[in-house]
């Protein structure tokens, strides 16, 4: 259907999102093992490309910054390479996979990327280039990754995730166990066990209320009763109640059970949270979502007319108006537009888009469409897509929740499968390669189909 907007799925929004992750490596400050000399010295061969020491110690330095930023532990250094340096060659392996197919990321299209990013972190574009370069990081190295994680996106898109198919039995599935997931949620009912720990306790003390902390999440898992768990082992306020917070607005959470409130579906409980004041276990005892959604949905039918170097938009424009000067006159919408619709999708129906939800259609289709009463026949009018005219032939209120849910469980399983599948083709593709680690310590080559550690 030439006038519908399209719906990205799966891992290509998540990958695009994932992007923000990078905006904050780059706004990180360096760590000290980016500054200095630059050691060139070869650290792992990839197939006919090299990884050089100094690209391995940047991407330590920006991954270091990351972590840090987050407020995680770093792992020891050996292990931060390792997993690094890895990460370097899966990204080595689909680039040089990308340049075989001939995938390519135009200016265009990068900068519309950079531009999303920007705005999602509430900046223009200048502001995002003026904020690097402030914090002395250069604008064309991070536009140059971005275009490398845009390529990546593609060849998975491409290679991996056009390939995966949901069935109505795996929607089924998911609806039954996770639909909660899926609510835009409002209100959540919380209940809450603490560990405490007293300020300033030795080690030893710690580590022995984290450990009652898991052994209480795992007695929760297994089955045993939390309010029962709370008013025996928690140290909290509400511990008589059962561990009870009440409900609260989704906006209005305390700062430590925010993730898990938007995120834990309902009777799930967390890992231990650390806090000054000990160990937290929280409970999503309840939510309450966003009521059934009431759209008013409308059934319309359009002619299209598409303009090039023979016709114009004088020539369009007209041929609509005749066109609709027979409809008014009595003749068939259904006939004239199979014979006269450039829209092959819809002509072959008589014109026929079905029925059409808010936002289902590009602005100036559904402005058009939205002024007109049930058998009317607008007048012509452009979109990107070349010039309409379009009746609509009736309008409903329809409750579309069920069929909103079955939107989003079909684009979490698609996503949960798309990032199954990218990952065993990674390793396929890690596989298949020629890879020798250089590394200090390591002894490491991989000839193709031999795999990998």
């Amino acid at each position: 259907m030439a006038i519908k907007r399209t719906r990205a799925t799966g891992r290509q929004v998540l990958s695009i999102s994932g992007l923000l992750g990078l905006l904050i490596c780059f706004l990180a400050p360096p760590g000290p093992a980016w500054g200095g000399e630059e050691l060139d010295s070869i650290v792992a061969v990839v197939n006919k490309d090299v990884i050089v020491q100094s690209e391995l110690e940047h991407q330590i330095a920006l991954t270091t910054s990351e972590i840090q930023h987050r407020g995680a532990e770093l792992p020891p250094h050996k292990d931060l390479e390792h997993q690094v340096l890895e990460r370097m060659i899966l990204k080595k392996l689909q680039l040089q996979k990308a340049e075989e197919l001939g995938i390519t990321i135009d200016d265009a299209a990068l900068t519309d990327a950079i531009s999303n990013i920007a705005a999602r972190n509430g900046m223009t574009l200048e502001e995002l280039q003026a904020t690097m370069e402030a914090g002395g990081m250069s604008y064309e190295d991070f536009a140059a990754d971005t275009r490398q994680q845009l390529i990546e996106t593609r060849l998975q898109a491409q290679e991996v995730v056009k390939n995966i198919s949901v069935t109505d039995q795996e929607i089924e599935r998911f609806l039954a166990h996770n639909a909660s997931e899926l609510l835009e949620r409002t209100d959540v009912r919380l209940s809450h066990i603490l560990v405490a720990v007293p300020e300033g306790s030795p080690p030893e003390t710690v580590k022995k209320a984290e450990a009652k902390a898991k052994d209480i999440v795992k007695r929760l898992r297994g089955g045993a009763d939390f309010a029962q768990l709370a008013m025996r082992s928690s140290d909290g306020r509400q511990a008589l109640e059962g561990g009870d917070l009440g409900w609260f607005p989704i906006g209005q959470v305390p700062s430590l059970a925010q993730e898990a409130a938007r995120s834990l579906a309902k009777g799930k409980v967390t890992d231990p949270l650390r806090s000054p004041s000990g160990f937290h276990i929280i409970k999503v005892a309840d939510i309450k979502g966003s009521q059934p959604k009431v759209v008013t949905q409308t059934h319309a039918r359009h002619i299209l007319v598409r303009t090039n170097e023979i016709v114009s938009d004088d020539d369009a424009r007209t041929r609509l108006e005749q066109l609709r000067i027979r409809i008014l006159g009595g003749d068939d919408f259904a006939t004239l537009a199979r014979g006269h619709s450039d829209d092959t999708g819809s002509a072959l129906k008589g014109g026929d888009l079905g029925w059409l939800n808010p936002g289902d259609t590009v602005p100036e289709f559904e402005k058009a469409m939205n002024e007109l009463q049930p058998s009317q026949v607008s007048e012509p009018f452009k979109s990107s897509f070349g010039w309409h005219i379009v009746q609509v032939v009736e309008r409903r209120n329809q409750d579309t929740t069920e069929e909103i849910m079955r939107l989003k469980a079909r684009e979490a399983v698609r996503a949960r499968k798309a990032d199954e599948a990218v990952d065993q083709w990674l390793r396929q593709l890690r596989d298949e390669a020629y890879v020798e680690i250089r590394l200090p310590g390591a002894d490491e080559k991989d000839e193709p189909g031999q795999g990998a550690g």
